[in-house]
């Protein structure tokens, strides 16, 4: 059977704080963005964690909830009035009998930026990084005159986008921004303390990598792969329905996917791009269409490949592949077959939730070198 390929392009949910930015502008309020920069000890969340605030109170992400996020809204509050940005620290070690405070054990430090309007044009440039798929830095400059005032000016760096800089910060900041690139890790979080000599105050530097939004592929429509695609674009991937029948692969049905092609299953799969940030499972209704689903996607630097199955169909099916030379025996092993963590699964939804914690652990676990992919 023939299909027409269609797609559907739907809006979805801002995965990144300063994307967030834009989503909020047209709100009758100045936007401030808290992020925290520094911690010691035991805290409710690491450096990077950010919020963005207006007039009304949190509109967006978290700097670790309870007292930090009490204070901090009050902070971000109080310089929504006066447009004065300032470093928050907040000290998490008291006496467990102290009901009102955090007993962490720990302290935070929280940069509070007043003055968003001053950096669009690096949010701008780090929205058009993402849409092209290039990773980057977002350096933010911190120089404190007073216990009262803080600058704050913010650089996006990526490998063919640079910031103009004096050369004595380029030399020192050039060769980690290129490490957190290629590290692969959005939580590679680095703080810096550079002056330029015969020259006060010195200056903190914070350098926060940010990555494309991950990619999940789904080739399969029916009750498993709607499922998935409601966790997925909860958890953070941009989520794409491949599927054949129309009735399946629409906005009704799937109403969380950002796209949705209506095509032969692996022609669609063999047409997306397979990169290190995209992760695809296979979840069709019969064997040949995830035999042909998975043909497309052997021997790629795709992130993560995924398909669902009996132990008996797996087994059967990685026969067939080796013995007729369309994957090796190292390509096969790295196949999730069956796909998803064994949580004892017995439901649709449970089954989801398997996979989309499998996900989760490949996503954050650190990536081997690139394979040398086949041409498709």
């Amino acid at each position: 059977m023939a299909f027409l390929q269609t797609k559907i392009l739907i809006p979805g949910a801002m995965a990144n704080i300063y994307l967030d930015i834009f989503k909020h502008q047209a709100i009758n309020s100045p936007l401030v963005l808290a992020t925290v920069v520094r911690t010691h000890g035991s805290t409710p969340q690491k450096p990077g964690s950010s919020a963005l605030f207006c007039k009304k109170g949190l509109l967006s992400g978290t700097v670790g909830g309870g007292i930090v996020e009490g204070k901090t809204k009050d902070a971000a509050l109080g310089s929504i009035k006066t447009h004065n940005s300032s470093l928050l620290t907040i000290n998490l070690e008291n006496d467990i009998s102290n009901k009102e405070e955090a007993i962490c054990g720990g302290e935070i430090t929280v940069l509070v930026d007043a003055n968003l309007q001053n950096h669009m044009q690096v949010f701008t440039g780090l929205q058009s990084s993402l849409k092209g798929r290039i990773p980057g830095v977002i350096i933010t400059m911190v120089t404190r005159f007073s216990a009262e005032t803080v600058l704050i000016n913010r650089y996006w760096m990526s490998r063919i986008s640079k910031p103009v800089l004096p050369d004595v910060f380029m030399q020192k900041i050039g060769p980690v921004v290129e490490e957190l690139i290629s590290s692969g890790d959005a939580n590679c979080y680095r703080e810096l303390e550079l002056e330029i000599p015969g020259e006060e105050p010195s200056s903190l530097f914070f350098l926060e990598p940010v990555f494309p939004q991950p990619e999940l592929v789904i080739a399969g429509a029916g009750h498993i792969g709607r499922a998935l695609a409601h966790l997925g674009a909860l958890l953070g991937f941009g989520v794409t329905i491949i599927d054949d029948r129309p009735e399946f692969a629409n906005t009704e049905n799937v109403p969380d996917a950002k796209k949705i092609l209506v095509d032969d299953i692996g022609k669609g799969i063999a047409e997306i791009e397979k990169t290190r940030d995209t992760f695809v499972v296979i979840v069709t209704r019969g064997h040949k269409d995830d035999a042909m689903a998975l043909r497309s996607c052997i021997g790629t630097n795709l992130a993560y490949i995924g398909m669902i199955g009996s132990r008996k169909k797996i087994a059967a099916m990685r026969n067939d592949f080796i013995s007729n030379g369309w994957a090796t025996e190292e390509e096969w092993a790295q196949i999730y077959a069956p796909v998803g963590i064994d949580i004892k699964s017995q439901t649709i939804e449970e089954i989801a939730v398997s996979i989309a914690a499998q996900l989760v652990l490949v996503r954050h676990t650190p990536q081997p070198a690139p394979r040398n992919p086949k041409q498709i």
